[in-house]
């Protein structure tokens, strides 16, 4: 029998799911969010620049912000959301094509976000970070009004299906509703469900239900 030092609770399985991870095995957010707590986000967030950091952070604030529960900001999202794309997630580690950008003129071999901050750099008029609140949401608002505009965009251009927003947004709603605070504040976390009710009422403030915050797969 091994008397030795144990190791701390919960060491093991975070070991665990970030071998399973560099094995090649199927990423989901648990393994992210343990990577992420583990530090492995360090390297990654070194590569941004400074100002790509605080962009990421800032939109992530303005996405979901702090209510009665906490928001993106606050939960760790950018962390969750730097490594996603540094793992290369739905092709977000791909160069953004020059026609997604505004006038088609992106420079060659630029990052979802290098087209995020020309955007809105672009729909702030100046300097998105140094713009106003008001200005930054109305910005951003702009931007995701022309993620999900009706279907019809011209293939290639920056709004529509393609918009990298819509994958940027992506990972920050899924990197907090698969944080423990996301999942068992902002929803109502039951972990075993009780008897089946036909007749729940809901009214404007209702939240929804979650029962396990590790099961979505990213593929």
């Amino acid at each position: 029998m091994d008397h030795g030092k144990r190791d701390a609770p919960g060491t093991g399985r975070r070991q665990f799911l970030m071998a399973m991870a560099a094995a090649g095995a199927a990423l989901t957010p648990a393994t992210l969010w343990a990577q992420v707590k583990a530090g492995a986000d360090t390297s990654a967030v070194k590569a941004l620049a400074p100002s790509q950091r605080a962009l990421l952070d800032r939109v992530a604030d303005l996405t979901i912000p702090d209510s009665d529960t906490p928001g993106a900001l606050a939960v760790g999202v950018p962390a969750f959301v730097i490594l996603a794309l540094a793992h290369g997630l739905h092709g977000a580690g791909a160069p953004v094509p020059a026609a997604r950008f505004t006038g088609g003129a992106g420079p060659a071999g630029a990052t979802v976000l290098d087209w995020l901050t020309f955007e809105l750099d672009l729909k702030a008029g100046g300097a998105f970070l140094a713009a106003a609140p008001a200005v930054q949401l109305q910005a951003l608002t702009a931007l995701d009004s022309a993620a999900y505009a009706p279907s019809g965009a011209p293939s290639g251009s920056p709004g529509g299906d393609a918009s990298p927003w819509r994958l940027l947004k992506g990972l920050i709603v899924t990197g907090y509703y698969t944080s423990e605070a996301g999942a068992s504040q902002e929803l109502q976390y039951d972990l075993v469900p009780g008897h089946w009710d036909p007749d729940v009422p809901v009214g404007p403030h209702a939240r929804a239900w979650s029962n396990d915050w590790t099961a979505v797969d990213f593929g």
